[in-house]
């Protein structure tokens, strides 16, 4: 289970391409998440939390992600990472993000500060008391800022079944170019009950932990506030789902056909 926990947890932070003219999102949106592997064995929760806050003189949103193992695979795998993004509450551009974790006694601690005026990230790792500048792409986003900026940002309805979309993200200590594929819509049995989703396959580095780089599959509401409904991941061992299990503080009416 090592690391598979985080690989959700950021996935479920980076994952929607859609956008509309009024926000998706707003202060004190609130998501929880259940995880299982190979959809029997409970393996965590996380959540995600939207708030006002300042940064400076600066209005931004403060989101926190949370994630942690639960039941028989905490007693051989314990998990416990917390992520923080304070980004600008019209761009969306990130100033500030927080990676702080534990898995089965691997840990980070670290805090990145965006220059996003001169393209350059401010790495300070706090376990190792380093700090570094390193260049970034133009607009560049964190893990965790990402899902928010294209939930506002980018046009569905100009994407066609098999389109790919791309964005710069800096993570750790390094840019990353996200990329994921538009697989059209369906809809899925959900805890709250039938949904009308849009369908995503997100790029991942093929090897120890997932099969193939198309290993992921990505499920979000079609309304206007863009919900993260379930995330499955084909593991070189196993799989490992992810599913909305609660939530709060939603902008624009959730959708669902047909209730529970």
């Amino acid at each position: 289970m090592k690391r598979l926990l985080l690989i959700c947890i950021a996935l479920i932070s980076m994952q929607t391409v859609f956008a509309q003219q009024e926000s998706a999102f707003g202060d004190g949106e609130w998501f929880k998440f259940k995880m299982s592997y190979s959809n029997w064995l409970k393996a965590g929760n996380a959540t995600l939390t939207v708030k006002d806050s300042k940064l400076e003189d600066k209005d931004v949103y403060h989101v926190v992600g949370k994630g942690w193992t639960t039941g028989m695979i905490k007693w051989f795998f314990k998990v416990k990472d917390r992520y923080e993004s304070y980004f600008d509450k019209q761009t969306i551009m990130p100033y500030k993000f927080v990676r702080n974790i534990d898995e089965g006694g691997h840990t980070k601690d670290l805090e990145i500060d965006f220059d996003q005026e001169n393209n350059k990230a401010h790495v300070n790792n706090k376990k190792h008391k380093t700090k570094k500048v390193i260049d970034t792409k133009p607009n560049i986003q964190d893990m965790v800022s990402t899902f928010y900026y294209l939930r506002n940002n980018l046009d569905i309805g100009s994407l066609k079944i098999g389109n790919e979309v791309k964005i710069d993200m800096f993570f750790d200590e390094e840019n990353y170019g996200f990329k994921l594929k538009y697989l059209g819509e369906e809809t899925i049995e959900t805890d709250f009950g039938e949904v009308e989703s849009l369908k995503f396959r997100p790029y991942v580095m093929a090897g120890r932990v997932f099969k193939e780089e198309e290993s992921l599959t990505l499920w979000v509401s079609k309304d206007k506030n863009k919900v993260p409904l379930r995330i499955k991941a084909d593991l070189a061992v196993g799989s490992l789902r992810a599913d909305l299990e609660a939530f709060k503080g939603l902008k624009h009416p959730f959708k669902i056909l047909v209730n529970n």
